[in-house]
């Protein structure tokens, strides 16, 4: 593309972002995170490093987890790209979710705090109520006004897999931390925290009547219209190996999400047969009186290994399937930001063709239509770049903590169980050793 191009036009892979003018020269570390190569979907499996765990003897959950040593390294290559040049100064949070009732519609309403330093806010404090539409409203403007980067994805409207009421109390939790999430992870943006409808969703109290953010919009319609006839020859390497480890990983998100829903459902029927297997140890104690504690004392092992899968399966259905679907949801966003990258790139070579074609031929300049078109191609690829990094790094964090996570619970699902039954073992042997020296006596 650049042998032919007319002076003065450059490349688009060359563009850097504009961010990283202001910071200092990269270390030898973060050159290598920043200059690597998308990983392939084996080594980006490999979400922590440690050492050898000794299965041999029983555990604590804390000794085994202590014992698990991450890598520091890797918590360097972890950081915030921004983490160095920025602070902090703007901190939102999702609770409090309330139920309105009126004769046309029943809905729910999340708190929104907001607490910040910022000039561009009037208070450093706010407190107000959004519905859902609000959040959503939130998102299509950011989209429309902010093209070139990835928008943070919202939980689904109506569907949620194993929830069918929409008003429950779990339905309601798991939203509510996703909206959370999702405005967290918009304030925590060097871009998009500063973006004019944020603002207004965090302290307008009605966003309908919120004017003059039409610049924005208008600057995302404009990338929309773009390419509307053009078609790209070929999308760069190194945005082909970002597709494609979107399509391998979405791969590997669906399969854990089927097989965490197979595993829910069996674990929501074993503990159904558990509990009814419990009460009959439970019923048979009471006609019983030679068995009495021992059988007493199976029902209880029974129940507290009935409360510790069912801890289980609820760590499960309200932290492992809410990220899954979660990053399911990101990879889509990430392929329409990069299909609106494709779609300016064509539009950009297109017009560059046409504009060498016509000064060859009479000596026309290159209009200021191509110029701009390279300005918005490089901007795509300057900001797609830093936005995958991000994404990336927030992708590491929530993968080992969720893993870590997952490794505790089960860890403490099974020491209960172990505890539970050796505790009715000794209590047994106890039993035994005092008839055995009542029969000696006799």
């Amino acid at each position: 593309m650049s042998a032919g191009a007319p002076r003065g036009l450059q490349p688009v892979t060359e563009a850097t972002h504009p961010l990283s003018a202001a910071q200092e020269a990269p270390s030898p570390a973060s050159e290598g995170a920043a200059g690597r190569h998308i990983p392939s979907g084996d080594a980006e499996a490999a979400l922590t490093n440690g050492t050898p765990i000794e299965t041999s003897s029983p555990a604590s959950a804390s000794s085994l987890l202590n014992r698990l040593q991450l890598d520091d390294d890797l918590e360097v290559d972890t950081l915030d790209l921004y983490a160095s040049t920025e602070t902090r100064d703007l901190f939102v949070t999702v609770d409090d979710p309330k139920k309105h009732v009126s004769t046309m519609e029943t809905y729910i309403t999340y708190r929104v705090s907001t607490k910040t330093t910022r000039i561009e806010f009037d208070l450093p404090e706010y407190s107000l109520r959004r519905r859902y539409q609000d959040f959503d409203w939130l998102r299509m403007k950011l989209e429309d006004s902010q093209p070139t980067h990835l928008i943070p994805p919202l939980p689904e409207k109506f569907v949620m897999k194993g929830v069918v009421d929409r008003f429950s109390e779990e339905f309601v939790e798991t939203r509510m931390k996703a909206l959370d999430k999702f405005l967290k992870r918009v304030a925590d943006h060097p871009v998009l925290s500063f973006n004019p409808h944020l603002n207004a969703f965090l302290t307008a109290k009605d966003l309908n009547k919120r004017q003059g953010l039409a610049l924005l919009t208008k600057v995302g319609e404009s990338v929309k219209q773009a390419a509307g006839g053009y078609k790209l020859r070929a999308r760069p390497p190194e945005y082909s190996a970002m597709g494609e480890y979107l399509d391998t990983f979405n791969q590997k998100l669906g399969t854990m999400d089927r097989i965490a829903q197979r595993i829910l459902k069996e674990q929501t029927e074993y503990l159904v047969e558990l509990r009814e297997y419990g009460s009959v140890y439970a019923g048979w104690s009471g006609s019983e009186d030679s068995l009495r504690r021992p059988l007493e004392g199976v029902a209880g092992c029974v129940s507290t290994c009935c409360g510790a899968m069912e801890d289980l399966s609820e760590s499960m259905s309200q932290d492992l399937l809410p990220v899954l679907r979660e990053y399911v949801l990101y990879i889509e966003s990430m392929k329409t930001v990069l299909k609106k990258r494709d779609q300016s790139q064509a539009e950009y070579e297109g017009r560059l063709e046409a504009a060498v074609i016509r000064k060859q031929e009479d000596k026309t300049p290159v209009p200021l239509e191509v110029e701009k078109c390279q300005d918005r191609v490089e901007c795509f690829n300057a900001d797609l770049k830093a936005d995958w990094e991000r994404w990336q790094s927030n992708k590491r964090q929530d993968f080992k903590q969720l893993l870590t996570g997952m490794a505790d619970k089960n860890i403490h699902y099974y020491e209960k169980c172990q505890s539970a039954w050796e505790s009715l073992v000794s209590r047994l042997q106890e039993d035994q050793a005092e008839n055995t020296n009542d029969t000696d006596c006799d």
